[in-house]
């Protein structure tokens, strides 16, 4: 049995489903919503190249590693972009929080605060993770700010670590957040998402 088992989650009007190749056309779509591939410090699909990616994740969830969803409108059933658990280290109970991506027109909006509620509630209450983890390019200046207002920690920066997709090195800022942390990240969250409604 695989630590991360198949699951959808809902919440706020959005859904998490596992990625599939039934969502290439939504996701193409949601990359070309702001030509999102040409950002350097991300590793978006151009839209032609949406099926490679979608196979990668698949093979990723068959080795364990990784577990890939589509993140959709429930309204319009809309793909709005992925994210993923991935290296899931289930002998510690450990996992990332990545390879995430949103259409341009729903950043900045409630999707990626949602879907990091949906995801960490679920790692750290389903799957009793002891840590939850986070990484991102040393020039993504937005992600690292988005991952502090999770209240992650700043674990420190790997360099040299990984090729971006332009062919040079970047250095590798980790984060983390441990199970004991969860319950004032998540009231935080919520205050956040009670604020963006008005409530």
């Amino acid at each position: 049995m695989a630590f991360v088992e198949p699951v959808t989650l809902r919440e706020r009007g959005l859904r998490l489903e596992p990625l599939a190749l039934e969502h290439q056309a939504g996701l193409a779509a949601a990359a070309a919503d702001g030509e999102l591939w040409r950002l350097r410090v991300t590793s978006v699909p151009e839209p032609e190249n949406t099926r490679a990616y979608i196979d990668a994740a698949l093979q990723g969830r068959a080795d364990g590693h990784r577990f890939a969803f589509a993140v959709i409108d429930e309204a319009t059933g809309r793909v709005l972009g992925s994210t993923s658990y991935h290296d899931i280290v289930p002998a510690v109970r450990r996992v990332e929080i990545g390879y995430t991506w949103y259409a341009s027109s729903v950043q900045r909006t409630h999707v990626n605060t949602t879907c990091k509620l949906l995801m960490m509630g679920h790692a750290f209450e389903q799957l009793q993770c002891h840590v939850v983890g986070w990484r991102t390019d040393n020039f993504n200046f937005a992600s690292q700010r988005a991952i502090e207002r999770l209240g992650a920690r700043k674990d420190g920066v790997l360099r040299g670590h990984a090729l971006r997709r332009d062919g040079t090195i970047r250095d590798t800022v980790m984060y983390s957040m441990r199970a004991g942390e969860w319950p004032e990240a998540r009231a935080q969250l919520l205050y956040l998402l009670a604020r963006h409604n008005g409530a």
